[in-house]
């Protein structure tokens, strides 16, 4: 389930350019299971109209303190509200955030509440880098407000410099970030993703079917829960906002990348699809079909997991995963005793939906000693909370 799944979230939207990404942030917000509260200025209504707002959010716009039935709005939104979200936010309001200034609806909403306030700026360059903006900001972030700061791109008129609202993933991500378990709060989780290529000449390679989709939700998970994550990936996906990427393509480099890591994990999770053979030459040029059928030697490649679990610290987690095609629970459960793992993730890739390429996935979790634990299909970042939850009480 969603951090934000049950929450009441406000959110407040100003007049700028960048309130069309608001229908978005409210759109994903209410499809992760939050009540969504929306809150427009005068100047917001320039940009997009309550209408659209209206019909996506779980309440209609609020926009003043006098149209309502509730001769309190401000004091209701604030005192009932998880979290106050407001994207973007301009100039103006940032100031007047600030200084306690309760000029309009969204205003007084900010002071009244005692919920977390997240507070996503949006202008031009010139405008965010003023010293009276960057002293509010300065403020703000004292008394304990978290800033999604702008990003560097494309602005209204053609400029380009920075200021612009950061993206929904950014935003969506601090949310659950705020909202979240906080319970891998100083834990360091190393994850991989993706499945390895291993070169057979200048073109070709030997690879797998894994898309590093199970693996990047783990680490957009664990990130939301406090910890430092580094992931170290074959692919190229959106990577998670606060995620330290470390790149690689074979199995002898992904080797080499968990060398230099894994002394400082707290938690290993194994999501990659490491290949287990690898050619013993590999071609300088390609290999000419004019030249017949090739012959291609192969050799194992490291067991990258067993050797993880040879050697892992005290109190660190190991995770490996199983995606098998026939005896599922037999072959992930000879996996867990011979590689010395923690928790294993098995599932079976020949079923419709699970596994490599999907959005979905359907799990069997196994420890030593437990009783199984079945995850039913479902998203990628479900499976990765499920995943993450036997982690924390693992680490104790």
């Amino acid at each position: 389930m969603s951090p934000v799944s049950g929450k009441t979230i406000v959110l407040g939207v100003c007049g700028g350019i960048a309130a069309y990404k608001a229908v978005e942030v409210c759109r994903r917000l209410v499809d992760a299971g939050a009540h969504v509260i929306p809150v427009m200025t005068k100047g917001a209504e320039h940009f997009i109209g309550r209408t659209t707002l209206s019909a996506l959010a779980s309440e209609p716009v609020q926009a003043s303190l006098w149209d309502e039935d509730s001769p309190i709005p401000h004091t209701r939104l604030g005192q009932t509200a998880d979290l106050v979200l407001v994207a973007p936010a301009t100039a103006r309001l940032i100031g007047a955030y600030a200084h306690g200034l309760s000029t309009d609806l969204l205003t007084n909403v900010l002071i009244a509440t005692r919920a977390p306030v997240l507070v996503c700026p949006a202008m031009h360059t010139e405008m965010w880098e003023h010293p009276a903006v960057q002293d509010n900001i300065a403020t703000l972030r004292h008394r304990g407000v978290h800033i999604v700061e702008p990003e560097s791109g494309r602005l209204a008129g053609g400029d380009i410099g920075r200021g612009r609202l950061a993206g929904p993933d950014a935003i969506i991500a601090s949310v659950e970030k705020i909202l979240g378990p906080r319970d891998l709060e100083g834990r360091h989780v190393v994850v991989t993703a993706g499945g390895t290529r291993e070169p057979i000449d200048a073109v070709r390679v030997i690879a797998n079917r894994s898309s590093g989709k199970q693996g990047y939700a783990i680490a957009a998970e664990a990130v939301s829960r406090g910890a430092r994550v580094t992931l170290i990936t074959t692919v190229d996906l959106t990577l998670p906002v606060g995620v330290r990427p470390v790149c690689v393509e074979t199995a002898a480099q992904m080797q080499l990348a968990l060398d230099g890591v894994k002394d400082s994990a707290d938690v290993i999770v194994m999501a990659a699809a490491v290949a287990d053979f690898r050619p013993v030459e590999c071609r300088t040029t390609k290999i000419k079909k004019a030249d017949g059928v090739p012959e291609v030697l192969l050799e194992p490649t490291p067991d990258i997991l067993a050797g993880l679990g040879a050697t892992k610290h005290k109190g660190q987690v190991l995770v490996g995963f199983a995606a098998e095609t026939s005896d599922l629970v037999a072959n992930a459960q000879s996996k867990l005793e011979r590689k010395n793992l923690d928790l294993i993730v098995a599932n079976d890739v020949s079923q419709p939906g699970v596994g490599f390429q999907h959005d979905t996935n359907a799990v069997t979790f196994l420890r030593p000693g437990q009783a199984l634990e079945s995850h039913p299909l479902s998203d990628k970042r479900d499976v990765a909370r499920a995943l993450l939850d036997i982690v924390v009480g693992l680490l104790g």
